[in-house]
């Protein structure tokens, strides 16, 4: 069976690297916790995983905001 990875798939991957390179840690974790499915002949990335990746970064965001405004807090103190 051939199947081929869609946009959406191949825009995850960059993600998943972008992200290795931000936090310094090795794409080829980040690469393992991938999920897909395959419809018709096209590999996805599947909704849950697409999901809570995206709900991780938001976790990573919301924390870096958090400590940019202590850091910023503490040195007006």
């Amino acid at each position: 069976m051939n199947a081929k990875l869609t946009d959406n798939t191949i825009g995850q991957v960059a993600k998943c690297l972008q992200l290795a390179i931000l936090t310094g840690t090795d794409i080829v974790d980040h690469l393992r916790q991938m999920n897909f499915v395959v419809t018709d002949g096209k590999i996805e990335v599947s909704p849950e995983f697409a999901a809570q990746f995206e709900s991780n970064v938001q976790d990573m965001l919301q924390e870096l905001q958090e400590k940019q405004a202590s850091q910023k807090k503490n040195l007006f103190d």
